[in-house]
């Protein structure tokens, strides 16, 4: 007994064994940002006008670099789940849906590395 329809025996295409990892990592990532996006902005907020010295006193504590990362690497992570979803319903081509996930993934692990690099600068340097 096979629980495939004709059109999936013809066309060759079954589950893809994994929308269910992808949703529950795409709930984790929006609950995750909730605490890390206040803890992001608190510090951000009572700096803005101030000089570029107190910036970098303010994320040279580990506490506020950590935080950073962590609202970075998860923000970006997070926008790739969802842009691969959108791409993956509405672009109908192969061609263009392969280029576009390979673009989407590569460009959000690309700036969520520029992102927590510049972090780790502001932290580590001196």
């Amino acid at each position: 007994m096979s629980f495939r329809t004709d059109l999936q025996r013809a066309r060759g295409l079954g589950t893809a064994k994994d929308g269910t990892q992808h949703w529950v990592s795409q709930r984790l990532t929006a609950i995750a940002l909730i605490p890390l996006t206040l803890a992001f902005l608190y510090p951000f907020v009572q700096l803005l006008g101030a000089s570029g010295l107190a910036v970098h006193e303010t994320y040279q504590n580990p506490v506020h670099a950590l935080i950073a990362i962590g609202f970075f690497y998860t923000t970006f992570r997070h926008l790739r789940l969802g842009l691969q979803v959108v791409i993956e319903d509405y672009v109908s081509s192969r061609r263009a849906r392969a280029a576009l996930l390979i673009t989407n993934a590569l460009l959000m692990r690309a700036l969520a590395v520029i992102a927590v690099f510049a972090v780790a600068k502001i932290a580590f340097s001196s």
